[in-house]
């Protein structure tokens, strides 16, 4: 047992190494990076829906007034085409049809200038849609940029991580079942140390003194007893 519990801290060091890997794993700086350009990105389509739904409008409107006005170019023309046909004789009724004419010229010509008002207030809209369409591009290529990079890096730390657990394998190969339970319980409940070496009267898992007495019994006992930290509550290694 007290050589297998030399061979547990050699397992302890190899899980404190896969702890580091995963944490910094979790901690890639390209990670936070990637969900703040995924939250840019978010919030560029939110304004984009909102400007295009407003732009969208004002077309709609553009169009709508330029219907109105080939409508009354075209009722115009169909007057005057009337009016010069030669089958109007009637001087009064050549007039009131001339009034209609001037009357649906200045209708088209109100229609026109209210559909250039609709335009001028489209044309910025369709700027900030250009620079937000610019800016999502940009953030796109970011996005691609960084979870290559992402990738890349946790890659390594994968390979890191193979190594390592192979050489915990190795480890654990030799070992009782029931120590290497004990261990991983304790370890569970002791913030990753499942099993610290014994210095003085130290336990080097949580750096805290036991009373010297229990000390010297831990140091004292038999082979194979297993003696736990006060403290952390991890295995012993005296």
């Amino acid at each position: 047992m007290s050589s297998g519990l030399a061979t547990l801290l050699e397992v302890q060091e190899r899980d404190l190494a896969l702890d580091r890997l995963q944490h910094r794993h979790d901690t890639l700086p390209a990670r936070a990076t990637l969900v703040a350009a995924v939250a840019r990105a978010g919030e560029i389509a939110g304004q984009h829906a909102v400007v295009r739904a407003a732009r969208d409008e004002l077309a709609r409107e553009e169009t709508r007034l330029d219907d109105e006005a080939r409508g009354l170019e075209a009722k115009a023309k169909d007057v005057e085409t009337k009016m010069y046909s030669g089958e109007i004789s009637s001087p009064r009724e050549l007039q009131a049809m001339q009034a209609d004419v001037d009357q649906l010229h200045r209708h088209r010509r109100d229609v026109e200038n209210r559909e250039l008002e609709v335009m001028e207030q489209r044309e910025p809209l369709d700027g900030e849609l250009a620079a937000l369409d610019s800016d999502r591009a940009a953030v796109d290529e970011e996005i691609t940029r960084v979870r290559d990079e992402l990738r890349a890096a946790e890659d390594e730390i994968a390979a890191e991580v193979a190594v390592e657990r192979a050489a915990r394998g190795e480890l654990t190969k030799g070992l009782d079942p029931a120590l290497v339970t004990a261990y991983e319980q304790r370890r569970a409940h002791a913030r990753g140390v499942g099993a610290a070496r014994l210095v003085g009267g130290t336990c080097q898992g949580c750096h805290l003194t036991i009373p010297s007495t229990e000390a010297e019994r831990i140091r004292s006992a038999p082979e194979g007893t297993l003696a736990y930290c006060d403290n952390c509550g991890c295995i012993l290694v005296p």
